[in-house]
């Protein structure tokens, strides 16, 4: 899955001569948190959040002299006060902009998101503005990819168990050889010791997260050997 298969295609932008009062209210109207900047050719040039607005002189939060400042160069406090007073887009966006390819893998995209602590991310094609992936958009991707995962074609017992076993073997904090799985009818019931609750619960989601699994039964005992001095 794609960002061109899960991207909105409607997306409110601005240009750098845009008043900042105006995408202030285009942020209450639309219920939206950010807006790419663009240009004539529809290129992204920046993006103005809710939080490049929250250190304005208007509200009285423009950033104060501070002892850091002592350690700050001429230019960055200079852009911090364009910042906290220009009129304009161009004066108040974040740039350049963090953007991503139509074709951008959905799991690229949240890692993104995640890293870069971003709510959105305008995507491009050829350098133009097509469309922006929110968070909400890759929840709703997760849902949609869930419901296609309890569709999935029918699997034989056998190689059922197989790829549980196989998946278990691989996890080094787990000891394989206490544990046994029995398939009936794409039905897993899992058996043996196990050392903890997270241990547990990391080989149920193994089996629920295995192609045909229809359900899981856990009958797994906690058990740890005591140390006898």
């Amino acid at each position: 899955m794609n960002a061109k298969d899960i991207m909105s295609l409607a997306v409110c932008t601005a240009s750098p001569d845009t008043p900042i009062n105006h995408i202030a209210m285009t942020f209450t109207d639309r219920q939206i948190s950010a807006v790419p900047v663009v240009d004539d050719e529809n290129r992204v040039l920046g993006i103005v959040s809710e939080g490049d607005l929250l250190r304005r002189v208007e509200l009285g939060s423009a950033p104060r002299a501070r002892w850091l400042d002592l350690f700050a160069s001429n230019e960055s406090l200079a852009r911090e006060f364009v910042k906290a007073n220009g009129r304009t887009a161009k004066d108040v966006m974040t740039a350049p902009a963090i953007t991503v390819d139509d074709t951008a893998d959905v799991v690229d995209i949240a890692e993104l998101l995640d890293t870069k602590r971003i709510k959105r991310v305008p995507v491009v094609r050829d350098g133009r503005l097509v469309g922006i992936v929110s968070r909400a958009d890759i929840v709703r991707a997760l849902i949609v990819a869930a419901k296609s995962w309890g569709r999935k074609r029918e699997v034989d017992d056998k190689t059922i168990r197989m790829k549980i076993v196989e998946a278990i073997r691989l996890q080094p904090f787990i000891d394989a050889d206490k544990v046994n799985v029995v398939v009936e009818d794409g039905e897993v019931n899992l058996w043996g010791q196990v050392e903890s609750a997270a241990q547990r619960a990391a080989i149920r989601v193994i089996a629920e997260n295995t192609r045909g699994v229809r359900n899981v039964a856990d009958n797994l005992i906690e058990w740890k050997m005591q140390a006898y001095v």
